[in-house]
Order: structure tokens, then C-alpha cells, then sequence
């Protein structure tokens, strides 16, 4: 407890990361704020049955991703996913087509251009998802909307409003990236995760009560160590390292000699990061935006099991796409063959290996060994909600048995204090842990 103060007090007398942390703060703040601001015209004490549609199913984590702001029709209502689902897209255009190939290959005003694109695709997508929410919400609580407005004016600065909140949330994240502590984009959608969590745990902790038969208070403890189980689990599976050693030759530059130390190259078993997550689960929110909101119940079989989180071809489709997506991050974020470059250029070898080709397919062998078993883990993990619904477990907490909501809280919040370790090892502080390390995800974020 005594370093925990000390540790507060070196972060305060930091006045770059004070800064930056109350800039943070505020713009969470902001945030959450927002979630509760009603959209023109709508009677929020008229909206229970929409809240009563956000308990379950898909749209339980539609309502989790935005912080609640889908069940409140407030402006943010439509939270940050689909920015994600526009990166997926531009992201696999950088794949496919040339011209986009082209423009990754550019450099900085490149990526300019990748984000400018998102942004053009993001409010495309907006345009879509924002009528089908507010024609969900006419039809869930056509009551909470006011009879002196008529639909298609509320429909139309509706639209606006709802995009308009949408993109609002992204210039918060950009700030936090730029201003903050980093991480902006993935910190809102785990802010908006967490407000979840009391609201979540009381329920549970009250249903087990008045539950007896179910095994009452003893089966809520029980609930809680598997929950503290696999939090460990997945704390683990993210600090997870293999290390490759590099032996760097001596050399003698100007009478001075350099080099002949050993070194060790840090292959993460998560070095996908989150993002396989985020982007895996934004795809499956496709399927009720097609099909739209207010349409579950007239879909085929197929799309019902589909929009279902629970279903066994939920889970697998979910789980084939958190392998797919976390190899894919790892081939963009690390590249065998640039690492051997560099190793030779700066007079570096893995030793019993040749410098070169070779080592480039020793690295590329090594990360498809531990990324394998790295994405069977996160994709056990990200299905660990449906499991728990066997068990009778509430929807809304069950979302904290691991799944999308356990993994980002437990990337995000590694990185972020990462990130505040960095600033205090920097300024000769003592870190966070007496060792003076944590182990975040990879120093890196895709936003």
C-alpha cells in the first residue's frame, strides 16, 4: 500500500502525465455524459421495452459496447463499432486491392489516406445502422416519441444526430490517443464496458438470493472465483512471451569496441493485441444490421442463430474469426523478414541459425507456433459467455466470463498502464510493481 501512495504521488509530480491523465479523465467524462443525453423527442421514461430488448441476445452487446447509451436512445447510442467495422473493411482492402497496397506503401501520407477513407466508410455505415436503430425504436417504444414531431422529420435529424454522436466519440478517442494516455479508441469501448459491470453484478448477486433452490448465495461465490479464474487465465494468456536469443558480434569502430552482448527478441503470444477481438465481434454484428432490428423474430433459422450470441454457430463462426483475424494482426504487425534484416545489418545472429533467409524462417516459424495455441486460447475465452449461460448465469454478467467485454478490459487496461509505467521509468520513478515492469500486449495499438 505504502508504494501504491508513493507511486500516486511520482505520477502527480509528473506534469506531462498529470496533464495527460486529466485530459483523459475529462474526455471520458464527456463521454459518459453523452450516453445519457436523450435524442430530440424521445420520453426516456417510456422506453422499457426497449431496455427490456437489451437484455439479452446480440443486442444485450450491442447495449455493453456503447455503455448503455443503445438502451437510453441516447446520441451516442450507436457507440464506436462502426468505426471498427469500417477499419475491418479498409484494413482488407489493404490486403486485396492494389491501390490501397499502394497507399500502405506510402508512408505517413498514406495512412492519411487509409483513415480519411475509414472515416468516408464509418459515416456510410452510419447512415445504415442509424434508420434501422430509430425504426427498432419506434417499434419497441413508439410511446417514448413525442406526437408533436412527426417520423420523418424525427427520422432524418435523427439520422444526423445518431451519426453525428458516433463520429463525436472518435474525435474523443483521437484526443485521448494524441493528448491523453493513448489508446483512445480502445479505452472508450472498455469505459463503456466497465459502466456495465455494477449494474451487471448486482443483478446476479440479487437473482442468486432470491434463488435458493439454485444454490443461492454459495452458488454466487462460486460464480465469482471462476470469474477471478479466468481473469488470471487471461492476464496470463496476454503477458504470455516466448524469447528468442540474439547474439550480437563484436565489432571495433574508431579504436572502440561495440557490440558482443547477447540480447533477446520478445515474441508475444498475444501479439495481435486485442483487435482480433474488436474486429471478430464487429462482424457479427453485421447480421442483425441486415437483417434489421426489429425483424429477429420473421428471420430464417440460419440468421436467428446467427444474431443468437449463445448458439453453437455463433460461437464457432465468432471463434474461427478470432484465429483468422489474430494470425492476420501478427503477419501485418511482424514481419520475419525485416527482423532478420535488421539482425544482420546491426551485426546480429540467432545463434545455430544463419543470418538471412534462414533466420527470417526460424522468426516465421516460431510465431506460428505459439500464435496457434495463442488464438485457440482467446477464441475459448471469447465463448466462455455462452458456457456460463448454461449455467444459468444472467446475460448481462455472463458477458464478464471472459468473451469480448474480459479480454478488452484486460488488454486495455495492461496497456494503459503500461503506458503510465513508460512515463514514470522514463523520469527515473519506480513503476507500478516493485519490478518495475508490466507486461502490456506489445507496446502497440491499432488506434
Amino acid at each position: 500500500m505504502k508504494k501504491l501512495i508513493e507511486t500516486f504521488k511520482n505520477i502527480w509530480m509528473i506534469e506531462d502525465l498529470r496533464q495527460r491523465i486529466l485530459i483523459t479523465i475529462l474526455f471520458i467524462a464527456i463521454y459518459r455524459l453523452g450516453s445519457f443525453v436523450v435524442l430530440p423527442g424521445i420520453d426516456p421514461s417510456q422506453l422499457t421495452a426497449l431496455r427490456t430488448q437489451t437484455e439479452a441476445g446480440l443486442m444485450s452487446l450491442l447495449n455493453m459496447f456503447s455503455g448503455g447509451a443503445f438502451s437510453n436512445a441516447s446520441i451516442f447510442a450507436l457507440g464506436i463499432m462502426p468505426y471498427i467495422s469500417a477499419s475491418i473493411v479498409i484494413q482488407l482492402l489493404g490486403i486485396a486491392v492494389p491501390a490501397f497496397q499502394k497507399m500502405q506503401r506510402e508512408g505517413e501520407s498514406g495512412r492519411r489516406k487509409m483513415n480519411q477513407y475509414t472515416r468516408y466508410l464509418t459515416i456510410l455505415i452510419l447512415l445504415v445502422q442509424a434508420p434501422a436503430y430509430l425504426t427498432n425504436l419506434k417499434m419497441q417504444s413508439a410511446g417514448a416519441l413525442s406526437p408533436a414531431i412527426s417520423w420523418t422529420t424525427f427520422m432524418i435529424t435523427s439520422t444526423i444526430i445518431l451519426a453525428a454522436g458516433s463520429m463525436f466519440i472518435l474525435w474523443l478517442g483521437e484526443r485521448i490517443t494524441d493528448k491523453g494516455i493513448g489508446n483512445g479508441v480502445s479505452l472508450i469501448i472498455m469505459i463503456g464496458i466497465i459502466a456495465r459491470l455494477p449494474e451487471a453484478f448486482g443483478q446476479e448477486f440479487v437473482a442468486r438470493l432470491n434463488n435458493l433452490s439454485g444454490g443461492g448465495l454459495l452458488m454466487f461465490i462460486v460464480e465469482v472465483v471462476i470469474l477471478l479464474f479466468v481473469v488470471c487465465a487471461a492476464i496470463l494468456l496476454v503477458q504470455g512471451t516466448r524469447k528468442i536469443p540474439v547474439q550480437y558480434a563484436k565489432r571495433v569502430v574508431g579504436g572502440q569496441q561495440f557490440g558482443g552482448a547477447r540480447q533477446y527478441i520478445p515474441l508475444k503470444l498475444f501479439a495481435a493485441n486485442v483487435m482480433p477481438i474488436i474486429f471478430a465481434q464487429a462482424l457479427m454484428f453485421i447480421p442483425i444490421t441486415l437483417i434489421g432490428f426489429t425483424s429477429v423474430d420473421q428471420a430464417t433459422p440460419f440468421m436467428q442463430m446467427m444474431v443468437d450470441h449463445t448458439s453453437v454457430l455463433y460461437n464457432v463462426i465468432f471463434a474461427l474469426l478470432i484465429i483468422a483475424f489474430t494470425y492476420f494482426y501478427t503477419a501485418i504487425t511482424l514481419n520475419p523478414t525485416q527482423m532478420a534484416e535488421d539482425m544482420k545489418r546491426n551485426n546480429g545472429f540467432i545463434p545455430g541459425i544463419k543470418p538471412g533467409k534462414a533466420t527470417a524462417e526460424y522468426i516465421d516459424q516460431i510465431m506460428s507456433r505459439i500464435t496457434l495455441p495463442g488464438s485457440l486460447a482467446l477464441a475459448i475465452i471469447a465463448c466462455m459467455p455462452a458456457f456460463a449461460g448454461l449455467l444459468n448465469v444472467k446475460a448481462e454478467f455472463a458477458q464478464f466470463f471472459g468473451g469480448t467485454s474480459l479480454l478488452i478490459l484486460v488488454g486495455v487496461v495492461l496497456d494503459t498502464l503500461q503506458q503510465i509505467e513508460s512515463h514514470l521509468l522514463m523520469r527515473h520513478y519506480d513503476g507500478l510493481l516493485s519490478s518495475g515492469r508490466i507486461h502490456g500486449r506489445s507496446g502497440m495499438s491499432a488506434y
